[in-house]
Order: C-alpha cells, then sequence, then structure tokens
C-alpha cells in the first residue's frame, strides 16, 4: 500500500496595505499559518496565494465591484481559475510546480468589529478568516445547504489543528 504524499506547503504572498493592521503585529504570521494549515487539510499539490491585509473603504469598493454589495465585509476570496478535481500526475517537474489559486482579501475594521461583538480573540477570527478565504480558492463553497455544513465541517478540523475554538459554536440559528 501506498501512502498518500504530504502536502507541500504554499507559497504565501501577504501585503499590508492599510496601517490598522499595525494593531495586530502579528497578523501576517498568523494569516500564513493558518493557510498553510488549510493547504495541508486539501491537497498534496503546491499552491500559491496571494493575501492582503486592508482597511474597510478598500474592501467596500472591491465587494462594490465584484459583488454588487455596497459595503464592507471580513473577506473576499478571488479564485485564479477552474480547479482541476482529481488529477494526478508522474511527472516530477508537474508535481512540483506552484498553482496559483488566487487572492485573499480581509478587511481590518470589520474583522476587529466582529471579533469584538463575538468575544473571539482577534487572532481566532483572523485565522478563521484566513482558512475560510483558503477553502474558497480550493473550490469550497456554503451556497447550499449540504455544501455550507461539509466546509465548516473542514474549517471546525483545520482550526482544532490550530488550536482556534469552533467558530461557529456561539452562533445561534435564527
Amino acid at each position: 500500500m501506498t501512502a498518500k504524499p504530504a502536502a507541500a506547503l504554499p507559497r504565501i504572498e501577504v501585503v499590508i496595505e492599510s496601517r490598522r493592521w499595525a494593531a495586530w503585529p502579528e497578523a501576517e504570521a498568523i494569516v500564513r499559518k493558518a493557510v498553510r494549515a488549510a493547504a495541508r487539510a486539501t491537497s498534496s499539490e503546491r499552491t500559491e496565494v496571494a493575501i492582503l491585509l486592508t482597511h474597510d473603504s478598500a474592501m467596500r469598493k472591491l465587494n462594490r465591484q465584484w459583488r454588487g454589495f455596497d459595503k464592507p465585509t471580513n473577506v473576499l476570496s478571488f479564485p485564479a481559475g477552474e480547479i482541476p478535481v482529481g488529477k494526478g500526475s508522474g511527472d516530477t517537474s508537474a508535481r512540483n510546480a506552484l498553482r496559483f489559486v488566487g487572492d485573499i482579501v480581509i478587511a481590518c475594521e470589520t474583522s476587529a468589529r466582529e471579533a469584538r461583538a463575538e468575544g473571539k480573540p482577534m487572532h481566532h477570527h483572523l485565522s478563521h478568516l484566513a482558512v475560510h478565504g483558503y477553502l474558497h480558492l480550493v473550490g469550497y463553497d456554503h451556497e447550499v445547504d449540504a455544501e455550507a455544513d461539509a466546509m465548516e465541517q473542514l474549517e471546525r478540523r483545520i482550526l482544532a489543528n490550530l488550536r482556534v475554538p469552533d467558530p461557529y459554536a456561539l452562533q445561534v440559528e435564527g
């Protein structure tokens, strides 16, 4: 029996566009660690991702332009393209090649406001947003209940490995 290959660490580019992130000097390290954990949980393929840590006004513009909502949001994901499913190759160069999966954008003020409102440490919420954003890049979604359940279960497992409490445990349905 052949063992499953270990997941390769993704190449992660982080750009901090807003000085507001200075309140959380560990933000870059947090998103890197969270994306690495999500990549290990979802693929053995080498991926590349760009993360932009920005402010609400920039996020509002992006949300308006790409989703038609004229307000900031916590996280947006911009997948790079079609996600090949179940493809493998014996070619070493193909296995070692990086596949750019897309961009994740996280807004500082909205994320901090949500963390405060939910009584969560910012580093836990930021980890969750980075994991959530990465899962969108590699093909997960939450538009229908079954997909949402699967995505949330995977988020819970990844975050537990990061010692982040279940982000959905305190949410009340209604």
